[in-house]
């Protein structure tokens, strides 16, 4: 059984926005050359084993690369496609994985694609893309929204028709009803596979298909003016999560059968059973789609414990669960919980069962930055300013030293820098044996060292007391080990029925290793975390 295990079940993976991560040519952007600049920290440092990249596609980057120009090129401000090559070279040599970001469901509206569609109403291309006409008033065909605010329809006045962009005005939608679309993003795919990409993370999938009748959405009643995202306006049935979505996953899916070891995730924001009907519609073992719900359930034991358990037991041992303590859409997980509390939610992630994802910068400690007004650059924020729904806070340049703009460019980052960049950077941390980066590698070489950690089963136990979560990892009866964790700021006593259990790991790295422990009468600090052996 053990020889079937590939890299997916193994894999930690480290989500790089490239345009923050190193910039080495001085002009504030981030580049290739900076992060193969960085490898060794990645390999050696960190000890993650997967990469997952933001876009680096040629673009006018009016939405930071998720509007496409040429799918199959690098955009000459992060580098050229020989620097690709020597990138994906250089971390197969230290054996780590390299997962691209495809975006199917638009392009820029500079692409030539886009270029030639709106060229005139006979253009071979028209149909790539979504085009209506306008009411008689000359009003938009329908009421769909933009995920940045607005009317999803923009007129284009050459041939007095609208076209689609579910999210920017200059991110047309691509017509997935289009056997020509299907077939040239599939090339996309073959492209990068072709060139030894590991795989892919696909990017906002559920909004691929629209509603063939282009029927009105239904209004949201709960909805409230200044309060919710303009989005949450009405409801989306007919824009999101169409049925034929399953069938073009699979169909990726197929594509990366024809390659040996290659991986996909899907993004797409969804319930358990939303989730697991995912999985088993598509029933490929080395496909998963994102669980964000740590990002959004509450902080509390209890809660955590109900969701973990369901989701756990519902997926089973067939398929591979995921967990994601933060992006480059969501608010940080020291932002979100606090720096303390950022170490339990470390701990949580990486010793539970499957694939955990690992946004740049939270290794240290990063939290959100308050972006000054005239430093806004999210299109999202520039269209629905005063909701804080912009992007920029969690986007800021990574905190290398305490240099000056913490050692990420000589030149004027495209974002500010964090306030507190001298206290939270890496060069301070890979010195601190306490440090949340410490603690961070600490967990990645145990799950390395542990195969309850890497393949064993989740077993979930009951709460010692409030506010305190308990699970095993059982690994075929060989290695079993216990996580214990206090999501509150206060001391907290237990007792379970165990005489001796061995620390690995401790949430401060403060109690010693290979510490055997009674723990019929344990107190847990505040914020406090254990990992124990019971192979004792």
């Amino acid at each position: 059984m053990d020889k079937e295990f590939s890299w997916p079940l193994e894999a930690i993976v480290y989500h790089i926005y490239v345009r923050s991560f190193k910039d080495t040519n001085n002009d504030g952007i981030g580049d290739l050359a900076g992060l193969i600049e960085k490898i060794d920290y990645l390999h050696t440092s960190l000890c993650v084993n997967a990469l997952w990249l933001s876009p680096i596609y040629s673009s006018p980057q009016k939405d930071f690369g998720y509007d496409i120009a040429d799918y199959t090129n690098i955009d000459p401000m992060y580098g050229s496609l020989n620097d690709f090559d020597q990138l994906v070279h250089i971390l197969h040599k230290r054996d780590i994985k390299i997962l691209m970001d495809y975006v199917p469901n638009h392009t820029s509206s500079k692409h030539t694609w886009f270029l030639e569609s709106r060229s005139s109403k006979n253009n071979p291309k028209r149909n790539w893309y979504v085009w209506k006409d306008p009411k008689p008033d000359g009003s938009p065909p329908n009421n769909w929204l933009s995920f940045f605010g607005g009317s999803a329809w923009k007129l284009d006045e050459k041939t007095n028709q609208y076209y689609l962009h579910s999210f920017d005005v200059d991110q047309p939608d691509l017509n997935w009803r289009n056997p020509d679309v299907v077939k040239a993003m599939h090339q996309v795919l073959r492209f990068w596979l072709n060139r030894g990409v590991d795989g892919f993370r696909v990017d906002a999938v559920y909004c691929l298909f629209k509603d063939e009748d282009f029927r009105d959405e239904p209004i949201n009643p709960t909805y409230v003016v200044g309060a919710h995202d303009p989005y949450e306006m009405l409801y989306h049935p007919y824009t999101f999560a169409l049925p034929e979505t399953i069938d073009m996953i699979k169909q990726f899916a197929d594509i990366l059968k024809e390659y040996k070891n290659k991986f996909m995730v899907t993004e797409a924001y969804l319930p358990v059973k939303e989730l697991i009907k995912l999985y088993t519609t598509v029933s490929w073992k080395w496909f998963v789609p994102f669980n964000f719900s740590l990002l959004t359930v509450p902080w509390k034991a209890e809660d955590h414990k109900i969701f973990i358990d369901e989701f756990d037991a519902t997926i089973g041992e067939v398929y591979i669960p995921s967990y994601v303590s933060g992006n480059h859409d969501r608010s940080r997980m020291v932002t979100r919980v606090g720096q303390k509390q950022a170490r339990i939610a470390a701990m949580l992630m990486l010793t539970l069962r499957g694939m955990p994802f690992i946004y740049y910068g939270d290794e240290i400690g990063m939290k959100d930055s308050d972006i000054p007004k005239e430093y806004i650059q999210d299109p999202f924020e520039k269209n629905v300013p005063g909701l804080k729904l912009g992007r920029d806070p969690q986007r800021t340049p990574m905190q290398w030293d305490n240099s000056f703009h913490a050692g990420f460019t000589k030149g004027n980052p495209w974002l500010p820098v964090n306030r507190e960049y001298k206290m939270y950077n890496v060069k301070r941390e890979e010195k601190d044996p306490h440090s949340m980066l410490s603690l961070y590698k600490k967990l990645i070489i145990l799950r390395k060292k542990y195969n309850a950690l890497r393949f064993g089963t989740y077993v979930p136990l009951p709460h010692p007391t409030q506010n305190v979560l308990a699970f095993m990892r059982n690994y075929k009866d060989k290695e079993k080990l216990l996580i214990l964790l206090n999501f509150s700021p206060e001391v907290k006593k237990i007792s379970l029925d165990i005489q001796k259990a061995r620390v690995v790991a401790h949430s401060s790295l403060i109690a010693q290793e290979g510490t055997v422990i009674n723990l019929k009468n344990l107190t847990l600090q505040p914020d406090e975390g254990y990992i124990f052996s019971l192979d004792v």
